[in-house]
């Protein structure tokens, strides 16, 4: 059986499909004709029938976190915690005066935090997908962080936001169009 996103794209492709021909189908009813195409009632059943397929034993991968190298506490505080607006969820030094190691979370978004030289290296650049980009760079903006000031762009696979922490980091916030295609 296939999995939950390959159907999801089976019903986004059948729409772009038949609204190539002029016909007009919702995500929704895209969804119930791909479950029927395998033989099931409705897309509900479908659903819970691919994910108590996948939980069965096979390995399933769970969140990344990637470590994210800072040189500055205090920078990294201000950045992250006051300007992105993440909380603090624990940290750890494996002595007095030395480097610290945290995690950063905001909203099902978790980061490490690393002062230590071998854990990542500056300059690192990530994406990180997520819906409601708009009112997350009202947001942003409305901080009025002085270091900071970032634009909402326009690409050809979505919107994007990126910011660049004290340290040369980049994180490239994105909600591809495949995301405001589901709602």
């Amino acid at each position: 059986m296939r999995n939950f996103r390959d159907a999801k794209a089976m019903a986004r492709a059948m729409r772009e499909a038949l609204a190539e021909k002029n016909v007009s189908v919702s995500h929704s009813e895209a969804l119930e004709i791909v479950a029927r195409q395998f033989g099931l009632a409705t897309w509900n059943v479908l659903s819970a029938k691919i994910e108590a397929e996948d939980s069965a034993g096979s390995p399933q991968f769970q969140q990344a976190v990637p470590i994210v190298r800072i040189f500055d506490v205090d920078k990294a505080m201000e950045f992250y915690v006051g300007f992105l607006g993440f909380s603090v969820d624990w940290e750890h030094r494996f002595g007095e005066n030395f480097p610290l190691y945290c995690q950063v979370s905001n909203r099902g978004l978790r980061l490490h935090l690393s002062e230590h030289s071998g854990d990542a290296s500056p300059g690192g650049n990530m994406i990180v997908y997520m819906k409601g980009i708009e009112a997350w760079h009202r947001t942003l903006l409305a901080k009025n962080y002085r270091y900071n000031r970032p634009g909402l762009e326009r690409q050809d696979w979505g919107l994007e936001v990126e910011v660049i922490d004290p340290f040369g980091n980049r994180i490239r916030f994105l909600e591809n169009q495949a995301s405001k295609d589901d709602e």
